[in-house]
């Protein structure tokens, strides 16, 4: 019998004791090890004698991205050089990017998290698992190869791009589980059906990483691929990588590995919890990471705690899949509005797919309009786009409480990438 990669808990409660232990014991190595935490614990009044219950984690000082990138290169370290035998960066978007610093414990951590992920995903030795997704500073590619050789599958590293490799090696090696972002494997289902190849490819499972992916996406790309089951795996260099939880086949919320971190979801306006099944930030606090641990690190993802446990009996608690980002939020006609909540709307809209865009544009009357351009769901006809439209636009009104105009295009006719896809196009003029 296979080994499992779950610890023998019998309930919350014991793995809440393992959180207290792992508590006490970061916020203590933090404090002794690191330079930055000592004079923020400091700052705020709060020594590791202070906590002495789950509770007390309130105590501690927040940490955000920019103490990440004022510390650079090496925030947050807590263990002497000689024991860092690696490093992993966030893309950099903008500014320094953000470098996280990790030991050969932390390495086996996250292999171990990430064994957890197939296991709990139903996946077994006999499964290939190919990797879709970036190598090099990012944490994506050499994360995923590490969980599947941790859990004792074979691992077939393609990384990204390159779709004729790709379909190759699906072809050819029979893959049984594929490791992208949504966005590549929409660009692979296309191009799979384009080339008449369903017959001749033995896909079982597919994880989707890396962004937020609407229901309809999932959905269209299930039936092309002829998959049953789709997985959501969070992924944020900061917290190891991707790996720290998953959904599994119930599908009813994503469980995470709270033996090695605690969740809090808080309000991001007044930095106070939030009560459980509502939306909030989630804010992150490890037990375990040694070389960079994070104390009640401000992740900026919106989502949820699913306060009930799943009905497949893992004792691993959920949240929610991620909703968006705090920061992604943008203003439109002085509603606060997340592009989630767009995704939402669409999913549950017949006739469209599952590609959009939103254009924001300011016009010479000095009025901001908002457009939802939209994909025609390829079995509906053109015939009835005027009546797709009026139901977005009702939709919208009533969810959202803004006016909308809505194009329906055909399908394929949004731009396809292999990594993530941007959905919203501000063109208004910034003040």
């Amino acid at each position: 019998m296979k080994e499992s990669f779950f610890p023998p808990y019998k309930s919350l409660d014991e793995i809440r004791n393992v959180q207290l232990e792992g508590l006490m014991w970061t916020v203590r190595h933090a404090y002794e090890n690191s330079e930055f935490y000592r004079k923020r614990f400091d700052e705020h009044g709060v020594k590791p004698s202070d906590i002495r219950s789950l509770s007390d984690i309130t105590k501690l000082p927040f940490t955000v991205t920019d103490d990440l990138r004022a510390g650079y290169p090496f925030p947050l370290r807590s263990v002497p050089f000689e024991r860092i035998v690696r490093i992993h960066a966030s893309s950099g978007t903008t500014g320094k990017r953000k470098i996280l610093s990790y030991t050969q414990k932390d390495i086996d951590d996250w292999a171990n998290m990430f064994a957890r992920c197939f296991e709990i995903a139903g996946c077994t030795a006999e499964d290939r698992i190919q990797i879709a997704v970036g190598y090099g500073l990012w944490t994506a590619g050499v994360g995923f190869q590490a969980g599947v050789e941790r859990f004792g599958a074979m691992a077939v590293p393609v990384g990204p791009g390159n779709i004729d490799i790709q379909i190759q090696m699906m072809v050819d090696l029979k893959t049984t589980v594929l490791c992208c972002t949504a966005s590549m494997a929409l660009l692979l289902a296309e191009e799979i059906e384009k080339r008449g190849l369903q017959d001749e490819i033995a896909l079982e499972k597919v994880i989707f990483g890396a962004e937020r992916s609407s229901d309809a996406m999932r959905k269209r790309i299930r039936k092309m691929l002829g998959v049953k089951h789709s997985f959501d795996i969070p992924g944020l260099t900061e917290l190891y990588g991707p790996g720290t939880g998953l959904d599994c086949p119930k599908h009813e919320g994503i469980h995470y590995w709270a033996d090695y971190y605690i969740l809090e979801i808080i309000d991001p306006e007044t930095l106070q919890p939030v009560p459980d099944g509502e939306v909030g930030e989630m804010v992150v606090t490890t037990l375990k990471k040694e070389a960079a641990p994070l104390i009640r690190y401000r992740t900026r993802d919106l989502t949820r705690l699913i306060p009930k446990p799943c009905s497949c009996g893992n004792i691993f608690p959920m949240h929610d899949r991620i909703m968006g980002r705090s920061d992604d939020m943008f203003i439109f006609r002085a509603v606060n509005i997340y592009p989630g909540q767009i995704d939402h709307i669409l999913s549950y809209t017949e006739g469209v797919g599952s590609e959009y865009q939103v254009i924001l544009e300011r016009k010479k009357d000095g009025k901001d309009y908002m457009t939802i351009r939209v994909e025609r769901d390829p079995e509906s006809s053109p015939d009835h786009d005027r009546e797709v439209e009026a139901k977005i636009k009702e939709r919208v009104k009533k969810e959202i409480l803004v006016s909308t105009s809505v194009e329906i295009v055909d399908y394929g006719a949004l731009p396809r990438t292999e990594r993530k896809s941007k959905r919203v196009f501000d063109n208004r003029e910034k003040d």
